[in-house]
């Protein structure tokens, strides 16, 4: 592919940081309250902030990975951080609004940005041709693992991973 296709997934990865700011002001307002009505070794308030700023952190690192030195790697890096922090997430609020029946803080962002924009950017790495389809499958599923299983054990068990 040309510098012009591998550069749009660089360009597209830097939406990133937003929508996840973005997912988090949608959340922030009562997902305390909601997973602590499921978990009874709950959470609070600066827990939540601590975990979304590191995940901020993460994220920037990773736009600035595949923004200054994209390779392979950074690629791969950047599918299955936002495998984990976007796809699985959106997953685990689809989930908990199924299971709840209700609505669950941050299931707005996570069905209209958060899947809509993963499913762009997988499909626009997929373009660059840097790195095989099968190895970014492979990375997003294992990325996405603790993400998953952390949802299910909260919606299903009452319970959590950390």
């Amino acid at each position: 592919m040309n510098d012009r296709g591998k550069n749009k997934a660089a360009r597209l990865l830097l939406f990133a940081p937003v929508i996840f700011v973005a997912h988090f002001l949608e959340e922030s307002p009562g997902f305390v309250e909601w997973f602590n009505g499921h978990v009874a070794r709950g959470i609070t308030p600066g827990l939540f902030w601590r975990v979304n700023i590191a995940a901020l952190a993460i994220t920037l690192i990773v736009v600035a990975f595949e923004w200054f030195a994209p390779s392979a790697f950074s690629l791969i890096l950047a599918v299955g951080w936002l495998g984990f922090l976007m796809l699985a997430n959106a997953f685990f609020h689809i989930a908990g609004g199924l299971v709840d029946q209700r609505y669950v803080p941050g299931l707005a962002t996570a069905v209209l940005l958060y899947l809509p924009y993963y499913s762009w950017f997988f499909i626009m790495v997929m373009k660059t041709r840097r790195v095989k389809v099968s190895v970014l499958v492979v990375a997003v599923l294992l990325a996405s693992l603790p993400m998953l299983l952390h949802g299910y054990l909260i919606i299903f068990r009452s319970s959590r991973l950390f």
